[in-house]
């Protein structure tokens, strides 16, 4: 066992880690020696910020209390179970289009007419379509692909106002996030349509321009189905955003506009390599 020398033998001196009347040990900060800490996966905790119970003796508390639920680390595992069922849930989908638009348009309307026909006419072209799966015009989507002998898929997401899978759904996949949903939406799909819509279309929209824009996505085509609805916004588009410089007039190319269905689906189908899913190189 190895001994301590308590008087001026040859472990005594700077750097034995014994304090010196002419040296406090804080004195001098490279002596300093880091505490190991306490580890709690890649976190290291010191001082105050040590855990006065283990995650074992947590584990096995009796007193079972169900705060734990509602914390970060738990959201991450729902997460983590997010991503993971709706990539197993689509990962064998196929070529699809994922289309977008009002959850508000009337059965019969003109809106929800025109999502019937273009998913019945994606499905003609052997592409599976993916929608919010809500009502209005994601249904009219789902309704028309799934008539016409297509995969028809919904995503749908907890909204306090909670809607449900539309009946004409036939694969179908509800998220707590957003983000989570927003992935499987891009990922699986090989283009957009985007019919007219609110604020969520809006906001599927731009987050697909924004990734074509940064080349985050490539060979994604997006549509927008309805001159009179979507002009205003190209052109405040062209008029502002480009003449002050904040995007080049070459991204206004990054948008198909039309009216008529059959031009939207050959836009969005158009021959081209599919996206490859492999890992880059």
């Amino acid at each position: 066992m190895a001994r301590v020398s308590a008087g001026n033998g040859p472990g005594d001196g700077p750097g034995d880690g014994l304090p010196h009347p002419e040296k406090q040990p804080h004195d001098d900060v490279t002596d300093l020696q880091p505490s190991p800490g306490y580890h709690r996966g890649p976190v290291v905790l010191r001082g105050p910020q040590v855990p006065s119970m283990t995650h074992d003796e947590r584990l096995l508390d009796t007193a079972q209390r169900t705060d734990w639920l509602h914390t970060d680390p738990w959201r991450v595992m729902r997460i983590q179970a997010e991503f993971v069922e709706g990539f197993g849930a689509l990962a064998e989908v196929g070529r699809a289009i994922s289309v977008f638009g009002s959850a508000r348009a009337q059965r019969g309307s003109r809106w929800y007419t025109l999502g019937e026909r273009l998913g019945a006419a994606l499905a003609s072209r052997g592409y599976a379509v993916i929608t919010g799966g809500g009502p209005g015009t994601m249904e009219a989507v789902n309704k028309g692909a799934s008539e016409a002998g297509g995969t028809s898929i919904g995503l749908g997401i907890e909204l306090p106002f909670e809607q449900g899978m539309n009946p004409y759904v036939q694969l179908g996949v509800n998220f707590r996030y957003f983000f989570a949903r927003k992935t499987m939406f891009l990922k699986y799909a090989e283009g957009f349509v985007v019919l007219p819509g609110g604020f969520g279309t809006l906001d599927e929209l731009f987050e697909a321009l924004t990734l074509v824009q940064t080349k985050k996505v490539t060979s994604f085509p997006i549509v927008l189905l309805d001159r009179a609805y979507w002009s205003g916004l190209l052109d405040w588009i062209a008029d502002q955003l480009v003449q002050t410089g904040t995007i080049s007039a070459a991204d206004l190319n990054l948008l198909h506009l039309t009216d008529d269905v059959d031009e939207a689906v050959e836009l969005v189908t158009l021959e081209r390599p599919q996206r490859s899913r492999s890992r880059p190189r």
